[in-house]
């Protein structure tokens, strides 16, 4: 059974950091295109960053230099570091895995099968 399970969330200053981790069960992770992704109120699901199979990684522009994709294969988890989190960060923030290509559209929602349930990210000012 395939499942991803998101933790590390929590409420943070401007300037802060937190490390978010995606704990994937039912297939190796090491072996497919992971991805995270976020959902502020009022807006839609951004792809923010993406680690190929060997291990190459994409960010988007509004986190890029701020934000660390990684995993660790032989635990199957996902992380997340951000740093510099500014209070447009704020959102939740969901794992995602597709098939073992990350070739094509890899920063779009609706090219990835499976999603956690999220976990919440609070940035205040």
């Amino acid at each position: 059974q395939v499942q991803l399970v998101e933790s590390g969330g929590g409420s943070v200053q401007a300037g802060g950091s937190l490390r978010l981790s995606c704990a994937v069960s039912g297939f190796p992770s090491g072996s497919y295109c992971m991805g995270w992704f976020r959902l502020a109120p009022g807006k839609e699901r951004e792809g923010i960053a993406v680690i190929a199979s060997d291990g190459s990684e994409s960010y988007s522009d509004s986190v890029k230099g701020r934000f660390s994709i990684s995993r660790d294969n032989a635990k199957n988890i996902l992380y997340l570091q951000m740093n510099s989190l500014k209070p447009e960060d704020t959102a939740m923030y969901y794992c995602a895995a597709r098939g073992p290509s990350c070739l094509r559209s890899r920063l779009v929602p609706s090219t990835y099968g499976y999603w956690g349930q999220g976990t919440q990210v609070t940035v205040s000012s």
